[in-house]
């Protein structure tokens, strides 16, 4: 195995994420320390191969890289400011959740610390890392992603640096993350459904999961018109929305399901119309979000 990829690296944070990255690095073959405020999660994984720093001081300083798998970026500080002497010099990689400002808070106080700082977001669950097309991305120091990337690559195949802007990889982690919980909600609302007709939550599978290939596909199509303004020749309209309100609710009114979490959605569908967006491309309903709501 070639040298750069036999880097040493440090883990801190050993919760279902932190152990699949220090797996992910121990099968590359890698020399890889771990820390946890609870030293029994160590225990497997020492089994497996890594080394458990007794203290968070130890561990940061057995390695060149450190990668810190905490849960936000303040709880982040605060477990490595008994290792704050050690940081100088090294390479430290956030891995945990936090909005734009947070990464840039966290930047600050790890630079002050004489650190080399990269943000980053793995896009996918902790039984995906190491594939080939798990998805990570980072914002921050170049310098270090060009260093390391060849090792961060262990984590997932398509890893990306967006920019040397320390809170990109939280921006977009923020962007991207806006979608999960509406399409979840959806699916859950599905599986109500199909389930009060006593069949499975299992037959939606196939079909969901086409749709949400289709949903895929004709992003760039509505990027493309929020880019560039122009709503004027629709794939679907505001108004095709619109009209599914009433089946929505004449849906919840059997009593089924209970669609009232669609109620910001069909608010915003009756203020584009209320604007004269019918017949517009539903991307413009963009425009309404990226303002704050008229008073009524």
């Amino acid at each position: 195995m070639a040298e750069e990829h036999r880097t040493a690296v440090t883990v801190l944070g050993l919760g279902l994420m932190g152990s699949a990255l220090t797996r992910a690095f121990v099968r590359a073959g890698h020399p890889t320390t771990v820390w946890n405020r609870s030293a029994d999660k160590a225990a497997p994984l020492v089994a497996e191969g890594a080394v458990h720093g007794r203290t968070v001081a130890e561990a940061v300083a057995a390695s060149p890289l450190v990668i810190a798998c905490l849960s936000t970026y303040e709880a982040t500080m605060e477990a490595l400011e008994p290792a704050a002497d050690s940081l100088s010099g090294r390479a430290l990689v956030t891995l945990n959740s936090g909005t734009p400002v947070g990464a840039l808070a966290m930047e600050a106080w790890a630079t002050g610390r004489g650190a080399r700082f990269l943000d980053g977001a793995v896009k996918n669950v902790p039984t995906a890392v190491g594939l080939p097309d798990t998805l990570l991305y980072y914002g921050g120091d170049r310098s270090v992603f060009d260093e390391y990337g060849q090792v961060l690559r262990v984590l997932g195949g398509d890893t990306v640096h967006l920019g040397d802007e320390a809170d990109l990889a939280a921006l977009y982690e923020t962007a991207v993350g806006a979608t999960l919980l509406p399409a979840l909600l959806g699916f859950f609302e599905g599986a109500a459904l199909v389930r009060d007709r006593g069949l499975d939550a299992g037959t939606l599978v196939r079909y969901s999961g086409k749709w949400l290939e289709m949903i895929a596909s004709v992003l760039p199509h509505f990027a493309r018109e929020i880019d560039s303004g122009d709503y004027t020749d629709p794939i679907s309209t505001v108004g095709t929305f619109h009209e599914g309100i009433a089946h929505d609710r004449e849906m919840a009114e059997e009593g089924v399901v209970d669609t009232s979490w669609r109620a910001p959605m069909d608010d915003l569908l009756e203020r584009a119309v209320a604007e004269g967006r019918r017949d517009q491309s539903v991307a413009a309903l963009y425009e309404l979000l990226r303002k704050p709501a008229r008073a009524s």
